[in-house]
């Protein structure tokens, strides 16, 4: 994969649609602080999707579309406390065990919700396909490469109170662009590709 392709379309992408993200990402934010946090998978599951149409369609993403997946809710949420259930487990066994089982499902479940939000795929079926490819030999390492670049961006906007809802969006628009093009075999938007370097005509 040229990741410096996908970093440098992804950065593009999100300041040309800026203001919209921002406020999608905002009132994902304050909502699932009010609700718990019982909100929070299925609103992301939504503003997945409408990144992705965004990639897509070049279409602007609304508030409404963190709302568009509710039918998504009771399957997240149980998935959710089964997720929850390991790891308390493998946290009582000496810590470490629960942080591995989190760190798995966090890659596994790489694609999961596009996967459940774009081709309609029930959970198990999702989880099935996300776990295929992220343990795809050939493609192994590109995958955990992505993992560790978008965890390395929420890290770095954790480290302040408002910097992750820059890096939030723009790490989901860097996932969907891997997504469309790697996963859904879809190729990236000839508008969205780096400019061809200049040639010296001297």
């Amino acid at each position: 994969m040229n990741f410096k392709l996908y970093l440098e379309t992804a950065w593009k992408l999100m300041l040309q649609y800026i203001a919209p993200l921002i406020l999608m990402t905002l009132v994902m934010g304050v909502a699932s602080v009010i609700t718990l946090g019982f909100l929070a998978p299925v609103m992301m599951a939504g503003y997945m999707q409408s990144v992705l149409l965004m990639i897509r369609n070049g279409r602007e993403p609304v508030i409404q579309d963190i709302f568009s997946q509710m039918k998504l809710f009771f399957p997240l949420l149980g998935f959710g406390i089964a997720v929850f259930i390991l790891i308390m487990m493998g946290l009582m066994m000496f810590i470490l065990p629960g942080i591995l089982i989190s760190l798995a499902i966090s890659y596994i479940c790489l694609y999961m919700l596009p996967l459940m939000t774009d081709k309609q795929k029930g959970i198990i079926e999702a989880v099935k396909e996300s776990f295929e490819i992220t343990t795809n030999k050939e493609k192994f390492s590109d995958h955990l490469i992505v993992a560790i670049l978008i965890t390395g961006i929420y890290m770095l906007g954790g480290y302040t109170y408002i910097g992750w809802i820059f890096t939030l969006p723009f790490s989901t628009v860097f996932l969907m662009l891997i997504y469309e093009e790697q996963v859904n075999r879809m190729p990236m938007q000839p508008m969205y590709q780096a400019e061809p370097p200049e040639q010296n005509n001297a």
